[in-house]
């Protein structure tokens, strides 16, 4: 990501197989993974004669701030809970990557293993577990709903709830330029509509930094701004205070991802969008929130093409514009303040502040 969305302490960034939601395999060719590297091992499972065999080989990490994890997962831990609570699935088990807040690992061909590896994550990893296959049927595009669900295991040394979910070929959004994601605009538009087009129940799950009114959000951004590590800082504040000004949002809480930018979108080589990822954020509320993916996620012009997509199936306002330009301030401010304004992640969020200064 955007690594966050932050009260300053609780901080986190996607986690797909260079982020989060562990569902995607970088392509090789004119648009590679973002910030790679050779990881040391890959730990491959074989069966012969009823024992389980791991051998080394090379893998790939993408490189990521994550903090160091509350849980040690490994790959040997991935295939004991695998044999213990779904034998069978059990497959070749392959290391993907440690986002902010999960592992990742490949299970044979077509699914994948998401762990948490912080205690943040563990509510999150249930909310996934109790949404993702309810509002998967509804939408656009494909998604990670669990195809199993993990149970806490402590007699594997391992307390936490664990999923194992479709793989998908696709790659970060963070590994394509602008004008690549463009091509993204419309089925990411679609996503949008469709997820926010119901009300949400009243049993969503709840989420403070997500959803609620900007002016929850104030004193964040404000200490941000005002610590001298985010570039031209001083041209956000009127923008900030134009997002604050902006009516609230009067309707019933709408479903959100929660974490929409371009860390969570898996993309073909040509841009065209394949899957929306780490849902562990999903909440319902201000549909402004999600909004903020046209700075985060597009240029000038695919922006005002999602705009009118939005405008036309949802009859989007002026004040929710206005808010959702304050959410990607928001989200793109907290990265660029705790990461800085290069890398990956910062690069992104750096852009989309420029983005929001301009429009």
């Amino acid at each position: 990501m955007l690594p966050v969305h932050t009260n300053e302490t609780r901080k986190r960034c996607a986690d797909s197989p260079a982020g989060s939601a562990g569902v995607m395999e970088p392509y090789s060719g004119p648009n590679p993974g973002v910030g790679t590297e050779r990881d040391r091992v890959r730990v491959s499972r074989r069966r012969r004669a009823g024992t389980l065999r791991l051998r080394c080989i090379e893998g790939r990490r993408p490189v990521t701030d994550a903090p160091p994890p509350d849980f040690d997962v490994d790959e040997a831990l991935a295939a004991r809970l695998v044999d213990a609570q779904h034998p069978d699935l059990a497959d070749e088990v392959r290391f993907v990557a440690n986002g902010w807040d999960n592992a990742m690992f490949r299970l044979g061909d077509d699914l994948a293993i998401r762990m948490p590896r912080r205690r943040e994550a563990l509510d999150l990893m249930v909310h996934e577990q109790r949404w993702l296959p309810e509002l998967a049927p509804r939408l656009p595009v494909a998604v990670p709903a669990p195809v199993r669900n993990g149970r806490p295991a402590p007699e594997l040394g391992y307390d936490a709830p664990w999923s194992i979910v479709p793989w998908f070929r696709g790659a970060s959004g963070l590994a394509f330029d602008v004008a690549t994601r463009d091509v993204a605009v419309n089925a990411l538009a679609s996503f949008v509509a469709e997820l926010g087009a119901t009300p949400a129940p009243a049993d969503a799950p709840r989420n403070a930094w997500r959803g609620v009114p900007l002016a929850h959000r104030d004193d964040d951004v404000r200490s941000r701004l005002a610590r001298g590590r985010i570039p031209g800082a001083a041209g956000l504040v009127p923008v900030w205070d134009r997002a604050l000004a902006a009516s609230g949002w009067s309707g019933p809480p709408v479903w959100l991802h929660g974490d929409l930018h371009p860390h969570n979108l898996l993309l073909a080589p040509s841009g065209a969008l394949v899957a929306v990822v780490d849902f562990g954020d999903v909440t319902a509320g201000d549909p402004a929130t999600d909004l903020a993916t046209a700075w985060l996620t597009f240029g000038p012009s695919a922006r005002r093409r999602f705009r009118a997509e939005l405008e036309e199936r949802r009859g989007v306002d002026e004040a929710t514009w206005a808010r959702a330009r304050g959410w990607a301030l928001v989200i793109a401010s907290a990265v660029v303040d705790r990461a800085g304004p290069s890398g990956p992640f910062g690069t992104v969020a750096s852009s989309a502040l420029e983005q929001v200064r301009l429009d």
